[in-house]
């Protein structure tokens, strides 16, 4: 599992979980999006643009 936590965001990736590749994003304990990183698309939840600049960023960075 890989934990980030960045911009009062948690975001959280399993090895071997099932495909498509994926993020799970939580704040406060709560669940916000289940965002799909192959392809850029939510898969449960919405993702604001705070949270689609930080996945970027952490993708760029090697992080997610």
């Amino acid at each position: 599992m890989g934990k980030v936590r960045q911009g009062g965001f948690i975001f959280l990736t399993w090895k071997g979980d099932h495909s498509p590749r994926h993020v799970h994003v939580y704040k406060d304990g709560k669940f916000l999006v289940k965002w799909d990183l192959e392809n850029g698309l939510a898969m449960k939840g919405r993702a604001s643009s705070k949270i689609l600049r930080i996945i970027h960023e952490l993708e760029a960075d090697g992080q997610l």
